[in-house]
C-alpha cells in the first residue's frame, strides 16, 4: 500500500526506513488514523519523521503525492462557497471579551462541536459567535478572532486556528535554512569586551609565548604564563513568553539555550513579560505571580552598562501597548506600556529588539503596535543575520 509514497518521501531526503514503514502499515491495520485523512497525515508524520527539521520536507512530499485526491463528503461545497466568496466582507472589530472565552475549549471540545455544526448549519453566517462562518469570534471559519479554534477555508492570518498539512507551517525548521543553538552560540561571541590585562595576575598559558621563549632557549621547554582579558560585558535579556510566541517556541528556546551556553559574560539576568513590558515582570517563563518581580527594581538596580536584548513579536491588541489603565495580570497598571519600553530606551543605550515574526500582512491591530514599536527601536529579524547585525550594533559605542 502506498508503495511509492514510500520511494517519493526517499527521493525527497527523509531517511525511512523498512521497519518504520511496516510499522506505518501496521498502525494502518488496527485503525490509528481513525479513519480520516488528516488522521493519516498525522499518523505517517509521527511514525516516518525523525526531527522537527524533516516537517517540510514531508509535507512536501505529503502534498505531492496526494494532491490530486479528492476527498468528497469532508466538507460542503455549499459551505466552502459562503466562506470563500461571504456576502459581508469581515471587519476588524471583535468582541474580544467573549472571544477569549474560547481560551478554556478543549481541542477535542471543538471537534465535536464542529462535527455538529457542520450537520446543524443551513444557511451562511458571519460576525457571529456559534457558526461556521467569515469574521465574529466564533471557533470555526476564517477572518476572524479567536485564540484557538478550526480554521476552514480563508488565510490563516492570526495563526491561532489548528492547521494541518497544506500550510506547512514548519518550513522555517529546514536544516537549510534555520538556526541551532551552536549557530547562536557563535554569534554571541560577538558580544566581547575584554579587560585590559594590567588588571589581573599571570595565570593563563600563553602558547606564542611558550614557543617563542622557548625557541630562544635553544629548544629546551620555557613555560610562559600571561594575564587573562576578561569579558566584561553584561547582558540583559527581556523575552515575550505565551499567547502568539508560543508559535516560535522552538525558536526562543533556542536562543536562550545559546545566552545561557555563554559562560563569557560577566552578568546575564533573564526576566519575561507577555506581550508588553510593565509594571511586573517575570522570572520564569510561565509567568507565575511567585515569581514576579517590580519592574522599577530592574530600572534601578541594573545599571546603563548592560547590552539590553528584548525578544518578542510586537503584536498585540493596541489597548496593551497604548493604554494608561490596560488589565495586566490582576492589577490595573498606570503608565501605559509604550512608557515602560521608552524608559528602558533611555537607560540603556545599547538596546536592541529581536522579532521572530515579520510585520503582520493583514494589517489592522498586530501591524499598529508592530509599526509603533518598530518606529521606536532598532528591531533586527531573529534569524542569524538579523542575531549578527543586532550584535554588531549593540557593541557599537554611543
Amino acid at each position: 500500500m502506498f508503495t511509492a509514497f514510500f520511494y517519493l518521501l526517499r527521493s525527497r531526503g527523509l531517511k525511512v526506513s523498512m521497519n518504520e514503514w511496516m510499522t506505518l502499515m501496521e498502525a494502518l491495520d488496527k485503525g490509528l488514523h481513525q479513519s480520516s485523512f488528516t488522521g493519516f497525515y498525522y499518523l505517517c508524520r509521527s511514525v516516518l519523521v525523525k526531527s522537527e527539521a524533516d516537517f517540510d520536507k514531508f509535507d512536501g512530499a505529503f502534498l505531492e503525492f496526494f494532491k490530486g485526491v479528492e476527498f468528497e463528503g469532508e466538507l460542503p461545497k455549499e459551505l466552502m462557497d459562503w466562506l470563500t466568496n461571504p456576502k459581508e466582507k469581515p471587519g476588524d472589530q471583535f468582541d474580544m471579551e467573549r472571544a477569549m472565552q474560547n481560551e478554556w475549549i478543549s481541542q477535542a471540545e471543538i471537534q465535536k462541536m464542529f462535527l455538529e455544526r457542520l450537520e446543524e448549519q443551513k444557511e451562511e453566517h458571519n460576525g457571529g459567535s456559534y457558526w461556521v462562518g467569515t469574521g465574529g469570534v466564533s471557533v470555526f471559519g476564517n477572518s476572524g478572532f479567536s485564540p484557538r479554534g478550526i480554521r476552514v477555508g480563508g488565510e490563516g492570518g492570526k495563526r491561532r486556528a489548528f492547521q494541518v498539512a497544506s500550510e506547512r507551517k514548519f518550513r522555517d525548521f529546514r536544516q537549510d535554512n534555520t538556526l541551532d543553538t551552536r549557530q547562536f552560540q557563535m554569534a554571541f561571541r560577538r558580544l566581547r569586551q575584554f579587560s585590559a590585562k594590567a588588571e589581573e595576575a599571570k595565570t593563563e598559558f600563553d602558547i606564542d609565548g611558550t614557543i617563542r621563549e622557548t625557541c630562544d632557549n635553544a629548544g629546551k621547554l620555557k613555560v610562559v604564563y600571561d594575564r587573562p582579558r576578561k569579558n566584561t560585558v553584561k547582558v540583559l535579556l527581556l523575552m515575550d513568553s505565551g499567547g502568539s510566541m508560543d508559535y516560535y517556541s522552538r525558536l526562543c528556546s533556542m536562543l536562550f539555550q545559546a545566552v545561557s551556553k555563554s559562560n563569557h559574560f560577566k552578568d546575564l539576568q533573564v526576566f519575561y513579560f507577555h506581550n508588553c513590558i510593565y509594571s511586573k515582570i517575570y522570572t520564569d517563563p510561565q509567568l507565575r505571580p511567585k515569581s514576579v518581580i517590580p519592574t522599577e527594581w530592574i530600572l534601578k538596580n541594573l545599571s546603563s552598562e548592560y547590552k539590553v536584548i528584548i525578544v518578542g513579536d510586537a503584536q498585540m491588541e493596541p489597548s496593551e501597548l497604548l493604554d494608561p489603565s490596560y488589565y495586566n495580570y490582576g492589577a490595573r497598571d498606570n503608565i501605559t506600556g509604550i512608557e515602560w519600553l521608552t524608559r528602558f530606551r533611555e537607560k540603556y543605550p545599547h538596546l536592541v529588539w529581536l522579532n521572530p515574526s515579520e510585520r503582520p500582512y493583514w494589517g489592522g491591530w498586530w501591524a499598529k503596535t508592530y509599526d509603533i514599536i518598530r518606529k521606536d527601536f532598532d528591531m533586527y529579524d531573529l534569524s542569524i543575520d538579523g542575531l549578527n547585525a543586532a550584535l554588531k550594533k549593540l557593541m557599537v559605542n554611543r
